[in-house]
């Protein structure tokens, strides 16, 4: 618990030299002697929300941006599945809202059999040429081009050409559209 309130008081005064404030001037401006934020930020003053309120307006930040709580490891470490010669990495944690991967598709000249489920799927082709028969239509998707379709749609999707491709993929079971900024757009 002492480590934590040394981190808030750490906190604080890269928040005020960030901001270019002396000790002084954010002390009167929170209304409190300069010794008493001198002490809270050595974490030789146990930090209150009293004291630390107006602190937090006055340099425009959160409490959250001095009591921060230990982020979990962020590296997703799951298995790689190995599937009808499709290598597929995941790339999300398990039971993330939004599920992503890393599907390589073998080279092939059969034509895969068409899937319908719940939800929505988004995919950007990494490398190769990646055949998507989506309905009554069959469409190759060239390196750098990516799709979007509602996986209720009869759907398949395979390597074109008889030679491998990659593809980052993100699919949502709720169905829920992926909404994608256009910075050329400015949307």
């Amino acid at each position: 618990m002492n480590q934590e309130l040394k981190q808030v008081g750490m906190r604080l005064r890269v928040a005020r030299q960030g901001r270019g404030l002396t000790l002084e001037e954010l002390a009167a401006d929170a209304g409190m002697s300069a010794s008493t934020l001198s002490r809270l930020e050595s974490g030789k003053r146990q930090a209150s929300l009293e004291l630390l309120l107006p602190l937090t307006r006055r340099l425009g930040i959160s409490l959250d941006d001095l009591v921060f709580v230990e982020q979990r490891d962020p590296r997703v470490r799951r298995p790689v599945v190995k599937k009808d010669g499709m290598v597929i990495a995941p790339l999300a944690p398990e039971g993330a809202p939004v599920a992503t991967y890393k599907i390589t598709y073998p080279p092939t000249t059969e034509v895969p059999p068409l899937r319908v489920h719940e939800g929505f799927e988004w995919f950007y082709v990494l490398s190769g040429r990646v055949r998507l028969f989506l309905g009554d239509r069959d469409m190759t998707l060239e390196r750098g081009e990516a799709a979007e379709f509602d996986t209720r749609t009869p759907h398949a999707m395979c390597a074109a050409d008889g030679k491998k491709a990659e593809i980052l993929s993100i699919f949502n079971e709720a169905g829920i559209k992926m909404h994608t900024h256009n910075p050329e757009s400015g949307k």
